[in-house]
């Protein structure tokens, strides 16, 4: 029986930016707390726990939504203070805020779109795990094939990379799920949960509401099987996980074995 660490970036929507798309900050929130609503039900539908890392901009604004996620019993985490914008004060300041308003210890950070960034502040505000490595490579995002592709060490810290498969390191995220047949994605995290003991995911909310519309500016690969499609889809997903006796857990609680 393996581990399924399931995870979810919850930000303000400001991903059609890098399309050169403006976007209302109220729409950014709307959206994703529609996503965050939708992923909350799927999750207690099927009475599993999974962590979320949050911006501190906005659970300041949707102080709500974050109540709900602590009161079902979920993993909060950190993902800076704004999605966009980035100084290491923030790694101390996101983490004050979060705990502030939802009353929880923050264990975890995960950075914006993984981006680099100086990972030895993370130890001095009080961290205990970053899973900000997605170990393969991503055109014009990161090259990342000479990390470690499974937990390690690193200046007092826990790094926790997203999974991907042995071997050839294909990423088992969020793109892929819309991407790919399910067959295939199921396939490759089997393998991974066989060869590793765990698997390492994360989506978005926004996927999980209709993002088919031309404003956003979004491409297609980024869009397909959006909405009530994608719903479908990471439901079926667990029910596969659960039917080969995986277990679904928050990644505090998984990291607590090391």
């Amino acid at each position: 029986m393996g581990k399924i660490l399931l995870s979810f970036d919850i930000e303000e929507f400001d991903m059609p930016y890098e399309y050169g798309k403006q976007i209302p900050f109220a729409q950014q929130l709307e959206i994703s707390v529609l996503g965050t609503q939708r992923i909350l039900a799927l999750l207690q539908k099927h009475q599993i726990k999974a962590t979320f890392y949050c911006t501190a901009n906005f659970a300041i604004n949707e102080t709500q939504i974050i109540s709900q996620i602590v009161a079902q019993g979920h993993e909060l985490a950190s993902h800076g203070y704004y999605h966009s914008v980035f100084e290491s004060k923030h790694l101390l300041e996101s983490k004050q805020k979060l705990e502030e308003i939802s009353g929880q210890t923050i264990t975890g950070y995960r950075m914006a779109r993984m981006a680099p960034f100086d990972e030895t502040e993370l130890q001095k505000a009080g961290y205990l795990y970053n899973s900000s490595l997605n170990p393969t490579y991503l055109p014009g995002r990161y090259n990342n094939f000479n990390k470690p592709r499974t937990i390690f060490a690193e200046n007092d810290v826990l790094q926790v990379p997203a999974s991907v498969s042995p071997w050839f390191r294909f990423p088992l995220f969020w793109l892929t799920f819309h991407n790919l047949p399910q067959f295939i994605i199921h396939f490759l995290c089997q393998w991974t949960i066989k060869n590793d003991g765990y698997l390492n995911t994360y989506f978005h909310p926004w996927e999980f509401t209709d993002l088919q519309n031309p404003e956003l500016g979004m491409p297609n690969y980024v869009i397909k099987n959006s909405g009530e499609n994608f719903v479908a889809i990471i439901e079926n997903f667990i029910l596969k996980m659960k039917s080969k006796n995986h277990q679904f857990m928050r990644t505090d609680e998984f990291l607590k074995s090391y």
